[in-house]
């Protein structure tokens, strides 16, 4: 990647970041994340961090050096004295134009650019965590933006099936050198043997996890794991965090609004690994490996691996929701064109699916030599894999080799999930 890629990523982070009104920087919307003042000196720290040259602010290089995931906790208590968001701004400013200056230099190290993809794709990652900590917060303190995409229009219910998926192998992570940059736990490549097992053609909708919620799965220890049931408990969880109970009826949170169940009901329903892995108790059924994902996406009849669910062409707006073109999830089943070899719908957009698997390394793992905790740290057992991103994801990260992972209790991900079987 180049400067033109990391000037466009900029630009799309100050967009982002107008959503917030002047008396939002402080708020913190999800208490397992710092507030949004954090971010605004994060992005330019973790830049100047790798690729500038001395410091001009070793204090704000530290401060803002990385954010949090705190495990075992229900919320996490920022510090208190935040600098002003002035000289967090003149920070930001400074770093930006000392970096397009050290960029544009033809001197510039020759392993440079591999720096500066880390970089920028770590900008666009935070995009997405930006996307969904704007749509926790209070929509009054949120700007709206001229032009912003409407929601889509309720739809009828498209019917889904269980999809048989025979026997065969799937590939998991990349080649070292096969793709021009790639996070260490994308590394090595994989083939691993994956036995016959049946998968949802479409992720499970707000409208199915509704029967759920009123058979009393919330209410069945049966069905939760034991540390989940107490997280369940202890929070006193009882529907999926983007829902709202009003007079009127339910409600569901989108980034700038609220909308009607019924407008929302055939969206693909987003909640933690926990009430995902409890819903799929509920049907019989299991949460797919990380392995049975890539080979219901990727494997065909005749054995040998497809790029993509649908073939070899480049992600396009025909293939699924993503690369921000719209501002919510769409009903599920919406793309066609994308969907795989077997007939499985939506692999690939609308938000990162779920597996059962821990996230963990492939063999043969090392870790970045500019970042060797980026994966590492996360090795714990305490976070579970998402694939296939979101709407809210860059086109870049979709690549089949890229790997998301979360804590079980965290509900805020644009995320999705589908139900898998063993035959």
């Amino acid at each position: 990647m180049t400067l033109e890629h990391l000037e466009a990523a900029w630009e799309r982070t100050d967009r982002l970041f107008g959503f917030l009104s002047e008396e939002a920087w402080r708020e913190q919307p999800i208490a397992l994340r710092h507030p949004f003042v954090f971010y605004l000196g994060h992005l330019p720290a973790f830049a100047w961090n790798h690729l500038g040259r001395g410091s001009f602010r070793p204090d704000f290089d530290r401060l803002f050096e990385r954010g949090i995931d705190p495990v075992g906790v229900d919320s996490h208590v920022p510090r208190g004295d935040w600098p002003g968001i002035e000289g967090i701004l003149e920070y930001r400013d400074r770093v930006r134009r000392e970096l397009t200056e050290a960029l544009s230099d033809p001197a510039w190290p020759g392993d440079g650019e591999t720096v500066v993809a880390m970089v920028v794709e770590h900008e666009l990652m935070h995009h997405e965590t930006l996307q969904y900590m704007v749509q926790e917060l209070d929509h009054a303190l949120k700007r709206r933006p001229a032009g912003w995409p409407a929601l889509p229009e309720a739809v009828q219910a498209r019917p889904s099936r269980s999809v048989e998926v025979p026997e065969g192998r799937a590939t998991l992570g990349a080649r070292r050198g096969s793709i021009p940059f790639g996070w260490d736990n994308e590394f090595p490549e994989e083939s691993v043997p994956v036995p016959a097992f049946g998968i949802d053609a479409l992720p499970v909708t707000n409208l199915d996890f509704l029967d759920f919620v009123r058979d009393g799965g919330y209410a069945d220890p049966r069905l939760w794991g034991e540390e989940d049931w107490a997280w369940r408990t202890r929070r006193c969880v009882n529907q999926p965090h983007s829902w709202t109970r009003e007079r009127d009826g339910r409600r569901v949170h989108s980034l700038l609004e609220d909308v009607d169940f019924e407008r929302a009901a055939q969206w693909p329903a987003a909640v933690s690994w926990a009430e995902a892995s409890a819903y799929a108790r509920w049907k019989g059924a299991r949460l797919p490996t990380e392995a049975e994902w890539h080979r219901a996406a990727r494997g065909t009849p005749s054995g040998h691996d497809r790029r993509w669910p649908w073939g070899d062409d480049a992600p396009g707006g025909r293939h699924g929701s993503f690369h921000f073109r719209r501002a919510s999830p769409l009903p599920v089943g919406s793309h066609p064109d994308g969907t795989s070899a077997w007939g499985v719908h939506e692999l690939v957009g609308n938000g990162w699916e779920w597996t059962g698997s821990p996230f963990a390394p492939f063999p043969g793992f090392e870790p970045l030599r500019r970042y060797p905790g980026y994966s590492a740290d996360f090795f714990d057992g305490a976070h579970f894999v998402l694939l296939g991103g979101s709407w809210a994801t860059h086109e870049v990260l979709l690549r089949p080799s890229f790997r998301n992972w979360f804590q079980p209790h965290y509900p805020y991900v644009f995320s999705k999930f589908r139900c898998a079987r063993s035959l």
